[in-house]
């Protein structure tokens, strides 16, 4: 698994999100789950430094990502009132561009965010946040195999 993956992995736990994600309401009791930067921190021995540094740069991304996925989810909404036998195209148009230059930056600001986390971790912390994800992804497919063998013998 290459790196980026496995820091998009992280940094969708962490709060980066897609737009559609924008959209969904807390979970209940999420202000109670230890927070995932700390998590991070505790799995791969980070120092106080580089806790902070991972702190700062979601610090400063993740509210310029949370405003553009708000206007993205404002702008679908007026997108899809456009929908009609009355419907003007050049408008449809020029929402539907503006939806997508915001997804862009969304990207890029993901892309960013993940380049600077990935440059706080040493080489040693890297390779174990790898072998974490491996272990990982190996037992969501054993769990995965396990529900289709069980639904297969069911009558």
């Amino acid at each position: 698994m290459r790196m980026g993956q496995i820091l998009t992995a992280i940094l969708l736990t962490v709060g980066l999100s897609v737009p559609a994600m924008a959209q969904q309401p807390p979970a209940p009791g999420a202000g109670d789950q230890p927070d995932q930067i700390d998590q991070l921190a505790q799995m791969l021995g980070l120092s106080d430094e580089q806790e902070g540094d991972i702190r700062a740069a979601v610090d400063e991304i993740n509210p310029k990502v949370e405003e553009m996925q708000a206007e993205v989810q404002e702008r679908q909404q007026q997108l899809q009132q456009m929908v009609g036998p009355d419907y003007d195209e050049d408008a449809i148009r020029e929402e539907a561009n503006r939806i997508g230059e915001l997804t862009g930056e969304i990207t890029a600001l993901s892309m960013i965010l993940q380049s600077r986390v990935e440059g706080v971790f040493t080489e040693e912390q890297r390779e174990e946040l790898e072998a974490q994800m491996r272990q990982q992804q190996q037992q969501q497919q054993q769990m995965q195999q396990q529900m289709q063998q069980q639904m297969q013998q069911q009558p």
